[in-house]
């Protein structure tokens, strides 16, 4: 899992490409159908979906214990980094460094289209599941920093399908009991949170930005639907324009804040790093307490990812047993043949999104790595697809190139 977390880079679909990879085709611990029921699953829950598809794997290997050291050890690299680069951020300019990966970009969308070809030959196999997908992947495309357009399209898709006659199997009941504990502590955290840190505000204690700290992730932990692409805009909302809003500025609150070149950087860099967008926390959590010590900078970086992440792990625990539940019934069986369909659309439309999104600056451009953008794009699907070259070895090439492609523009400008 440790090195699944370091050589995760991109968002939830690269994740996935590399969970198909690692978790199907390498180790067998699921079936690709499973995969796409997890991860169609988590689409329809807030929270960060990649996480929680992982969780998932790991519960139905070890159970509790170890999905939670599964979630410990996916979230550690990325936040780690994160940490440390918010507090480099405030003594080194990082801008010159992150051109070294400029080549990250096109690898994970390289991964993104390995994994969506192999999961296209398995899901779809009729002429409505080849609509759906088409659709799919045309409404994402479109609208794909909606928060809505994902869970929408998949219980869509879910629902055409219903109309088929395809049999309930026998075999692999599941479970008729639900445990409540989960929900019961995601409830009385998320209440809890929310009373101290108001108390903590309004009395002014001495360390009541960590707490605030913890309920604002906590907050969006449980709150985001889409991803990266909705947490980072609720980021900006809560920790730059807020604190400079007159209701602030009148009541005097000693808020959290982070300055709109600070936070955007740290946006930035994040899709730079290995492992899931919400690693972002740990930055924000860091640069927020700028004028604090380092031990309490630590401190709030500890509590930051913990509580962003925390909701992701106690929600799906609670639901999956539902949903597993669910799945007895007709309506609901029938509905995995569209939802899979929608899942594999999910992805091509990800992946055409994030196409049309690269973007280079203008500084940076030139003709060498144009072309290198288009190289690694296509040999990093050629490698992981037809080759099953180990991810980690993709991934550290690329930046070995970005590097030198770096290097050449600096030197040598084309």
């Amino acid at each position: 899992m440790l090195k699944h977390s370091i050589t995760a880079f991109g968002g939830p679909q690269v994740h996935l490409g590399l969970m198909q990879q690692r978790f199907v085709e390498k180790r067998k611990d699921i079936t690709s159908e499973e995969l796409m029921e997890y991860n169609a699953f988590c689409q329809l829950l807030p929270g960060a979906s990649s996480t929680q598809t992982i969780v998932l794997v790991a519960f139905k290997r070890g159970g509790t214990p170890l999905a939670f050291l599964t979630l410990l050890v996916w979230i550690l690299p990325a936040c780690f980094l994160m940490s440390m680069a918010a507090i480099a951020y405030n003594y080194f300019d990082m801008r010159e460094g992150l051109q070294n990966f400029i080549l990250i970009q096109p690898m994970a969308i390289g991964f993104i289209v390995s994994a969506t070809i192999v999961l296209y030959k398995k899901a779809i196999n009729s002429l409505i599941t080849k609509i759906i997908f088409i659709l799919t992947a045309v409404l994402v495309f479109l609208a794909f920093k909606s928060p809505w357009t994902i869970p929408v399209v998949i219980i869509l898709a879910g629902i055409v399908t219903n109309f088929s006659k395809k049999r309930i199997p026998n075999d692999g009941a599941a479970p008729k009991t639900l445990k409540w504990g989960a929900l019961f502590i995601f409830i009385f955290l998320f209440l809890a949170a929310g009373i101290v840190s108001e108390e903590a505000t309004r009395k002014n204690w001495e360390q009541h930005k960590i707490i605030n700290l913890f309920e604002n992730n906590y907050r969006f932990g449980s709150f985001v639907f889409g991803g990266g692409d909705v947490l980072i805009p609720m980021m900006y909302e809560q920790y730059v324009a807020r604190p400079n809003s007159d209701r602030v500025k009148k009541n005097k609150r000693d808020v959290l804040k982070i300055s709109g070149e600070s936070f955007l950087m740290g946006a930035g860099m994040v899709r730079a790093m290995p492992g899931p967008v919400f690693s972002v926390a740990s930055y924000t959590s860091v640069m927020a307490l700028k004028e604090k010590s380092m031990s309490t900078q630590i401190m709030g970086a500890v509590m930051g990812s913990l509580a962003i992440f925390l909701p992701s792990f106690l929600i799906v625990l609670f639901f999956f047993p539902i949903w597993q539940n669910l799945k007895k019934y007709a309506i609901f069986y029938r509905s995995l043949e569209g939802i899979y369909a929608a899942v594999v659309g999910v992805m091509l439309g990800a992946t055409l999104h994030l196409i049309g999104g690269i973007s280079l600056k203008i500084e940076y451009y030139s003709s060498l790595s144009f072309y290198t953008y288009i190289f690694v794009f296509l040999a990093s699907t050629y490698l992981i697809y037809k080759q099953k070259i180990a991810a980690q070895w993709v991934v550290l090439s690329t930046i070995a190139l970005g590097f030198l492609l770096t290097f050449l523009n600096t030197n040598w400008p084309f």
